[in-house]
């Protein structure tokens, strides 16, 4: 199946038939324990594209906040919830599917100031160890990868919660943010305002709201 095509379809697609490995964080006891009711969801899990959200937003003109998503990716994920620490995730996204509601943007953005689609096509983020920050919350670090510069992140991860949905898909819930300095990936483009301050932030926030489905039997 290709993962990279704009748009998700209105029918419930068939889950994928076992992705490879990686991962995604689910929830701890504030003891510091594993939750023992979370074993069941061992195995390996995939976002879900018409129910998740993979964001960013950034201070525009000092005044304002301009927002927006890549709506093509892949993912493949693994949780394992005995040891969540053996968790992983990897997340490759298509950097011309961004999307912030404004063509002429999104070309600003996908051009070679920025991005640089033509070049680099893929961003990716890869998880390198998952850690109990709190009650639900965990600390996800992994390497980004943007154009052609790899740098460590750390995103701090909320679960929701875990369901069976009326089609017998079972689903779990997370949300997850980090800032990043842009800057850092060498996206140094900017323009200066009359008052002297930057016309669009270094600093840039990404959002991670996340749906998975299970793509294997639990075992």
């Amino acid at each position: 199946m290709n993962l990279f095509t704009r748009g998700a379809s209105s029918r419930r697609p068939a889950p994928p038939t076992a992705p490879q490995s990686a991962a995604d964080p689910l929830s701890h006891h504030s003891t510091g324990l594993p939750n023992p009711a979370l074993a069941a969801l061992t195995g390996d899990w995939m976002i879900d594209p018409a129910h998740s959200r993979i964001g960013f937003s950034v201070r525009h003109a000092l005044v304002t906040t301009v927002r927006g998503a890549f709506t093509e990716y892949q993912s493949r994920l693994y949780f394992d919830g005995r040891d969540p620490a053996r968790s992983r995730a990897e997340i490759v996204l298509s950097t011309a599917s961004v999307d912030t509601g404004v063509e002429q943007r999104d070309a600003h953005l996908t051009g070679r100031d920025f991005l640089d689609a033509a070049t680099y096509p893929r961003m990716r983020f890869t998880s390198t160890a998952v850690q109990l920050a709190g009650p639900d919350v965990y600390r996800m670090t992994g390497d980004l990868t943007i154009k052609a510069t790899t740098r460590p992140v750390a995103l701090e991860l909320t679960y929701i919660g875990h369901v069976t949905d009326p089609f017998g898909y079972e689903r779990a819930g997370f949300d997850g943010t980090t800032t990043i300095d842009r800057s850092e990936w060498g996206l140094t483009y900017n323009a200066r305002l009359a008052e002297g301050g930057a016309m669009v932030s270094e600093k840039v926030r990404l959002q991670f709201d996340i749906a998975a489905i299970r793509t294997t039997p639990a075992g």
